[in-house]
C-alpha cells in the first residue's frame, strides 16, 4: 500500500512538520472550479483516502467553488487528527466559472480569513496564503493585514502565491513568509528563481499544477517511455522528479478519483537516480 510518508517531511515555518507529498482540493469542485462537485460523496472519499495514505498537508482556498472545497475538507476530516495541516488562501474573488479577480484590500482579507475558520472548523489557520497580489493595493498593506491576523492568533504561518522573488523579498520586510505557491512542473520551470529563493531562505515551495494538468502524463506523452522502463506511471515520474528537484518542494497533486490519488501517492516510493533525473529533464523541453 503506498504511503505519502515515504516522500519525507518538511518543517513549515521551521516548526510545523508536514509530509512533503500533499493533496490539493481545487479539482474537487464543479466545472470551471465553480459550484458543487458532480458527486459530493466521492469527493469526501478521496480526501479521506488521502489521509489514510499518509497525506498530512492539504491545500485549499476560499475561492474554490467558491466556498466548496473548504467545507468538503471539514466534512471529510473534522475533527482533524493532530498531524493534519491545512493551507488555505484568500485574495481572489469569483464571478463565474474560470473567472478569477484579485482583491487584496485588508478588510476583505480579514473577512475571508475569519470565514475560513468557520468553513474549515478550526480555531486558527496553519498556513494562510495571499492567493494573488492585488496591484491596486500596496503590498505592505496586504501582507500587513496577514501579519495582524498572525499576531492575533488567527493565522500561524503566512504564504504567497504566484509572486516573484523580488515580491517575496519585499513582503519579508513586513512579515515572515513561510511558503510560496507558484506554477511549476517538469514542463514549466519558469519559477526556478522563486524556487531558488525559497531554498535559500527556508521557505516551502508548493508547485501548483505539478502534473501540468495532464499534458505530461497522457498516453504516448514525453514521459511514457521512461515510465515503462521504471514500471511506473508518467504521473509518478513527474511527481518523483519534483521531490528530487528540491527538499523544499511540497507537491500537491489534486484529483477527484481515488484510483488516480493512489497512483499519485505511489510516487513517494519511486527512487530516481541522478541519471533518471537528467533523462526526465531532457525528455521535457520547456
Amino acid at each position: 500500500m503506498p504511503n505519502a510518508a515515504a516522500s519525507g517531511s518538511f518543517e513549515l515555518g521551521g516548526d510545523l512538520p508536514v509530509i512533503r507529498l500533499g493533496y490539493g482540493t481545487m479539482q474537487l469542485t464543479g466545472s470551471g472550479i465553480w459550484g458543487e462537485p458532480a458527486d459530493r460523496d466521492a469527493a469526501v472519499r478521496v480526501i479521506r483516502r488521502a489521509a489514510e495514505l499518509g497525506v498530512t498537508f492539504f491545500d485549499t482556498a476560499d475561492s474554490y467553488g467558491p466556498v466548496i472545497a473548504e467545507p468538503l475538507l471539514r466534512e471529510a476530516l473534522h475533527p482533524y487528527s493532530d498531524d493534519i495541516v491545512i493551507a488555505t488562501k484568500a485574495g481572489l474573488t469569483r464571478s463565474g466559472p474560470h473567472d478569477w479577480r484579485p482583491v487584496g484590500r485588508p478588510e476583505y482579507l480579514r473577512q475571508q480569513a475569519l470565514l475560513s475558520l468557520r468553513h474549515l472548523g478550526v480555531d486558527h489557520i496553519d498556513l494562510f496564503q495571499l492567493h494573488r497580489v492585488d496591484p491596486r493595493v500596496p503590498l505592505a498593506e496586504q501582507i500587513g493585514e496577514l501579519k495582524l491576523l498572525q499576531d492575533e492568533g488567527v493565522v500561524r504561518h503566512i504564504g504567497m502565491s504566484e509572486v516573484t522573488a523580488d515580491q517575496l523579498e519585499e513582503a519579508g520586510k513586513t512579515a515572515r513568509i513561510a511558503a510560496v505557491q507558484n506554477l511549476y512542473n517538469l514542463a514549466d520551470r519558469s519559477a526556478e528563481p522563486v524556487l531558488d529563493y525559497a531554498e535559500q531562505n527556508g521557505l516551502a515551495f508548493i508547485p501548483w499544477f505539478p502534473l501540468a494538468t495532464g499534458a505530461l502524463v497522457k498516453s504516448g506523452g514525453p514521459l511514457a517511455a521512461i515510465a515503462e522502463q521504471h514500471g511506473a506511471s508518467p504521473s509518478q515520474l513527474a511527481l518523483a522528479w519534483l521531490l528530487r528537484r528540491s527538499p523544499a518542494i511540497l507537491p500537491i497533486p489534486g484529483t477527484s478519483s481515488v484510483e488516480h490519488l493512489e497512483d499519485n501517492i505511489a510516487a513517494a516510493d519511486v527512487d530516481l537516480s541522478d541519471a533518471d533525473v537528467e533523462a526526465l529533464t531532457r525528455a521535457v523541453a520547456e
